[in-house]
């Protein structure tokens, strides 16, 4: 396993990417990221995992993943809706996805990541929701001076070419039905505009 070379770029969802690999549990065979974009997060993740797959439907982002990532052994890319692409169920000790899942059916997607997840992995699924109570729309404005200045001093920017889209899902819904699908998960709210879902496969 590899040392991760320093960020190419920082932004909202490269801050949690210490946290996800602190996330990744020892002796950690197969890894997934899902929504892989350019491969940063799983070209890290070969330092914590003997192989690691990123699936993203874009193929502008998996060309520029594998040429980023050309000559690392134990990373391959899959083009292809993650939905429906070809991973074996049951393989994987860790799964991740980083603002990946407001672009899919919330709820299939995460059923699939549980899927995928083997008896004891870990799935950790970071994302972007909107505001829909008093209280949210209260966290949010009271991070807004943190935001600016971090993202100021971090000289925050995005990747070229990497895909947008707004959430549909509040914060609550989001909690709610992360909650009803995986039992016993932890949800946090972040500080960056981003919440996190932290969850280990029962049966091992």
């Amino acid at each position: 396993m590899r040392q991760a070379d320093p960020d190419p770029y920082w932004n909202t969802n490269v801050a949690r990417h210490p946290g996800i690999l602190r996330a990744v549990p020892e002796g950690c065979g197969d890894a997934l990221d899902v929504g892989c974009g350019d491969g940063l997060l799983a070209r890290k993740l070969t330092g914590r995992a003997k192989r690691v797959t990123g699936v993203d439907r874009s193929p502008e982002m998996i060309a520029r993943a594998r040429e980023l990532a050309a000559g690392l052994p134990g990373l391959a890319f899959v083009e292809g809706d993650f939905l429906t692409a070809a991973l074996p169920a049951g393989e994987y000790d860790f799964v991740c996805s980083v603002s990946a899942i407001h672009h899919m059916d919330f709820e299939a997607a995460l059923t699939r990541m549980r899927e995928l997840l083997r008896p004891g992995g870990t799935l950790v699924v970071v994302g972007l929701a909107r505001e829909a109570s008093v209280a949210e729309w209260a966290a949010t404005i009271a991070a807004v001076p943190v935001v600016r200045v971090t993202k100021v001093l971090r000289r925050a920017h995005e990747p070229e070419g990497m895909p947008m889209t707004a959430p549909r899902m509040s914060y609550g819904q989001v909690r709610s039905a992360a909650r009803r699908l995986l039992p016993g998960v932890r949800y946090r709210r972040h500080v960056l505009r981003r919440y996190s879902l932290t969850w280990t496969k029962p049966g091992r």
